[in-house]
């Protein structure tokens, strides 16, 4: 350590001076001789400590050092490390630097030894108010930083474990309470998180429970407190009335003695006297835990000074925890919201397959205006839908909820898909003057092997064909949803088997880096590229592709949402299908059961034979009933072997119980228990009525 020499008042000649040693060690040790000889300055007592409030080093306590020459250092000048400014200090800044900062704080040679030093041996300097300044600004960033409930405990933990206490408990309430809800029931605290120093025979470099630095390599109680997982506080006990009073406590205190056994369970017990502070947390409304902390047996115990330091830990803690527990109820609520206004799981429709992605802009808005959707329609016909609402809020997330609803309404009335936009057109309007939004809606056939696309100002699909070609389909551009007074158009395109329509959101293909059109160019090249490696006659699976579209991303093109929607055509034969309209008469159900009779027999699945004819004469006599024009019947065969009739009454069936005395009213009671699905669907020119039977 350097030292700067004293004013020349009151000192002996320099020739009368004993010549200073070689060693410099032996000048500080004849540095305390020097104050006895005679003509020789005394030295202000305060030249003995730091001036600026600061840890000294364990020689300051004992000995006055000096310089090289023996010379006393001078009090009133600055030292070296002050010059430098408070930044110079080790451990003066920063959340970590609060090692040596407090009394009774490990440092110095027990650091360096592993060995502790005996009680009441700590520096007097190291109990001064500046210190313990220093280390509540540091430990309160530290809990500061941490933005859920687990990242603020294991702050105060960090931040207290060695250099404030040994070992530490954090109790919480179970469970938690939100915001201003009123918590029903027993008052139960659960220890969330336990902490303490590391033993030499555990070793000193294990990493503590939650994988983060080593602790000190230090001789202490493997154990320095056992404590039971759940306490539950009685009312009107001791406990409750130290959570009550908000203040921290020392072990020896009366409220004390009762509330910790109470606390850590019976036949449990901790340092006794003022080694053991116990700390309630409180939070905005209420007592949410409580936190212990321990010293051992053979360091210096806590200071009444020290109960303010508890208490300022506590307050912060329970503040950060109250609202780590809002953000995360309301980080909940926002991924529930989205998870519902988005498909679970996506349909099976005949003759398509499907497979979807979603991703938010950040994990900070997790919820947006992009969503997707897949809606069978009658006749095996499948509805793709892709959207995106303007903004990343709650609002967004709810607005595209009520679109996303209205969207499969109006395709449960098998509205084309121009139509279907106009409506929301005209829905987006009635939710608010400003709810905008884009929107992208297909219907794709596959017995005709034909998709129909309307347009309001989203990006245009991408068709990837069998071969390994990609193209940008052609698609009326339209103008956005909410605009008012727009025609919409819509286009019948091609949709060969084996080939895959991609649709996405702008988020997948514009950002800052690069504008919507350069981006739709990157999609098309990537899926290109993607199909060359699975061959012309193979297509890529279609999970792996979605992959591969996504991992097109780069780090400065996550902007937006990304909501994205494949689906591979494979169509159905045409020797699959087989098609009739029949007039409506009396004789019309038993042409039913013949013509399905004999297109069973072309496929070779007689084994059907008895039950389709059952359920096809039942569903062609009702819709030849109350029919006053041909009524359809089409069967397809896929992987099960569906029905259906078609007719132009909208009125929809109704399943219902017949009375033993009625002589009609069973048709759908024998639907419902052979078939292996049935259902009903409303259209523009009437209903449909179909059903599935399950073949070999």
């Amino acid at each position: 350590m350097t030292e700067h020499s004293i004013p020349d008042e009151g000192r002996q000649p320099r020739a009368a001076r004993p010549a200073a040693p070689a060693d410099p060690r032996g000048a500080q040790a004849r540095a305390p001789k020097a104050r006895d000889t005679p003509g020789a300055a005394a030295v202000p007592a305060q030249a003995q400590a730091r001036t600026d409030g600061c840890t000294a080093s364990p020689s300051d306590e004992h000995s006055q050092s000096s310089g090289p020459s023996g010379q006393q250092a001078d009090p009133h000048r600055p030292r070296p490390d002050q010059e430098a400014g408070p930044g110079a200090r080790h451990g003066a800044e920063g959340p970590e630097s609060t090692d040596g900062a407090l009394p009774g704080a490990p440092g110095g040679e027990e650091r360096r030894t592993g060995q502790p030093r005996p009680p009441g041996s700590g520096p007097a300097a190291m109990r001064r108010d500046g210190d313990r300044l220093r280390f509540v600004g540091a430990a309160t960033r530290r809990i500061a930083r941490g933005i859920d409930l687990d990242e603020i405990v294991m702050g105060l933990c960090r931040a207290t474990v060695p250099t404030f206490s040994d070992a530490i408990l954090v109790y919480l309430r179970d469970p938690l309470p939100v915001g201003e809800e009123r918590p029903s029931g027993a008052l139960v605290l659960r220890l969330r998180r336990t902490d303490r120093l590391r033993s030499i025979e555990e070793g000193a470099e294990e990493p503590d429970t939650e994988g983060g630095n080593s602790l000190p390599a230090l001789q202490v109680q493997a154990d320095l407190v056992t404590t039971s997982e759940l306490c539950e506080v009685r009312p009107g006990g001791a406990l409750a009335e130290v959570l009550r009073g908000v203040r921290p406590v020392f072990a020896d205190a009366p409220a004390a003695r009762a509330a910790l056994p109470e606390l850590l369970g019976d036949g449990r017990t901790v340092p006794l006297g003022q080694r053991t502070i116990l700390a309630p947390l409180r939070g905005r409304r209420r007592v949410i835990g409580a936190a212990v902390f321990l010293r051992r047996p053979d360091r210096h115990p806590f200071e009444a000074d020290d109960l303010l330091v508890a208490a300022q830990l506590a307050t912060h803690s329970a503040l950060g925890i109250d609202k780590a527990v809002l953000y995360g109820r309301e980080a909940y609520i926002a991924d529930e919201l989205q998870r519902t206004m988005l498909p679970e799981t996506l349909p099976r429709p005949t003759g398509v397959r499907l497979a979807s992605r979603y991703l938010p802009a950040a994990e900070t808005a997790r919820v947006g205006g992009d969503w997707y959707d897949a809606i069978p329609l009658p006749g095996s016909r499948v509805a793709l839908v892709v959207g995106d609402v303007m903004g990343h809020s709650m609002t967004s997330a709810a607005i595209m909820g009520q679109l996303r609803t209205t969207a499969q309404t109006l395709a449960g009335l098998d509205l084309p898909p121009q139509e279907v936009l106009h409506h929301l057109d005209e829905q987006a309007q009635r939710l608010g003057s400003d709810r905008m939004a884009t929107c992208l809606y297909a219907v794709y056939d596959p017995v005709a092997h034909r998709i129909t696309i309307a347009n309001a100002g989203h990006p245009p699909p991408v068709l990837l064909h069998l071969g390994g070609r990609a193209e940008v389909l052609r698609v009326p551009p339209g103008a956005p949803i909410g605009v008012g007074g727009v025609d919409f158009e819509a286009v019948e395109l091609d949709a060969p088997a084996g080939a895959t329509l991609l649709l996405y959101t702008d988020g997948l293909v514009e950002s800052r880096l690069r504008d919507v059109w350069t981006g739709i160019e990157q999609l098309r090249e990537r899926l290109a590229a993607t199909a060359q490696l699975t061959g012309p006659d193979h297509p890529p699976p279609l999970e792996a592709l979605c992959d591969d579209v996504l991992d097109m991303l780069g780090p400065g093109d996550r902007d937006d949402d990304i909501a994205l929607l494949a689906a591979r055509f494979d169509g159905i034969a045409p020797s699959d299908v087989a098609y009739w309209y029949l007039e409506p008469e009396d004789a019309t159900p038993a042409r039913a059961r013949r013509l399905a009779r004999s297109a069973l027999e072309r496929w070779g699945l007689q084994e059907l034979t008895d039950s389709l004819e059952l359920l096809v004469s039942e569903v062609v006599t009702n819709a030849v009933r109350y029919a006053s024009r041909p009524v359809t019947l089409r069967l397809l065969r896929t992987d099960v072997l569906r029905c259906e009739v078609g007719d132009d009454v909208p009125q929809l069936p109704r399943l219902r119980q017949a009375r033993a005395t009625d002589e009609g009213g069973r048709g759908l009671y024998l639907v419902n228990k052979l078939a292996r699905r049935w259902g009903a669907t409303r259209l523009s020119t009437g209903k449909v009525v179909w059903f599935e039977l399950n073949h070999s």
